[in-house]
């Protein structure tokens, strides 16, 4: 019974990451793109990824929506230390920090950020003290990033404050620098696991060597059970035939007894005789 309630744990761990890995194959929007696995699924190809990861394939390129701001190009993703790389199809990183609201997903920026204001201003400020961002920016309205603390100019109006993870820089203007997110989900792949979705739709970490541990402590107890159970029936029978034999003895030895009482009766109504 041990052994075989064993073998069930066992078998259904299996079963049940073999069934998520055949439901749920990673797959490629187009050559030397990412690999699209859990928590990740793309539209329309996969069902079985974590609700926010949604990411789209189009023209061979994977892209990754958001609603604050469109859509982003998924460069490269990092399941082990959860990381997602991207690029912004407009070439204006800035744009994305001021419009991007992760408060709405279940991403976070990968790099630590610190709050910066974004300044709108009606003429352009002395090049020396402040770096124009040229994505925002047009013939007549200049933007800049600056320090909160920052006096305003006269010139100028405070369009947000946000947290991002830096301010602008003609020397860190490529489109990808700074868009890195990370996620928060149980560190599953950490300890020796495989995270999916369970059959109820909820996110679980599959760890074999947990569940093969758990089974084999079942197992353990399962039989040091039935060992206390084989043994007291053991006891038992051997104390019922213990007492089946002394009340056997003891019959004998009351039917021994009686004989002798009757024996002297018998032998003095032969010698009346």
């Amino acid at each position: 019974m041990a052994s075989f309630l064993f073998l069930i744990l066992f078998s259904s761990t299996l079963l049940s990451i073999e069934a998520f890995e055949d439901a749920c194959p990673s797959i490629q929007c187009g050559h030397d793109t990412p690999n699209i696995q859990f928590p990740f699924q793309v539209k329309g190809l996969q069902n079985c990824g974590h609700p926010g990861f949604e990411l789209v394939c189009k023209d061979n390129t994977t892209f990754i929506p958001f609603p604050s701001y469109g859509e982003l190009v998924v460069k490269s993703i990092s399941y082990n230390t959860k990381k997602l790389n991207l690029l912004d199809p407009k070439n204006c990183v800035h744009g994305v920090f001021l419009n991007l609201n992760l408060s709405l997903t279940p991403f976070h920026y990968y790099y630590v950020v610190k709050n910066y204001t974004y300044l709108n201003c009606s003429s352009r400020l002395p090049p020396n003290s402040f770096n124009e961002v040229p994505c925002l920016s047009g013939s007549k309205y200049h933007v800049y990033t600056v320090e909160p603390s920052l006096a305003i100019p006269n010139s100028c109006r405070p369009v947000k404050t946000v947290a991002i993870p830096f301010q602008y820089s003609p020397y860190l203007s490529d489109n990808s620098f700074g868009l890195g997110l990370s996620w928060d989900m149980p560190d599953c792949e950490a300890k020796g696991g495989h995270c999916g979705l369970n059959f109820k739709d909820k996110t679980e970490c599959f760890n074999l060597s947990y569940d093969i541990v758990l089974s084999i402590g079942i197992f353990i107890f399962a039989m040091a059970v039935a060992t206390v159970i084989i043994i007291r029936i053991y006891n038992s029978k051997k104390i019922h035939c213990q007492d089946e034999e002394k009340y056997r003895t003891d019959v004998e030895k009351l039917g021994d007894f009686k004989g002798l009482r009757l024996k002297p009766d018998f032998d003095t109504k032969q010698s009346s005789q």
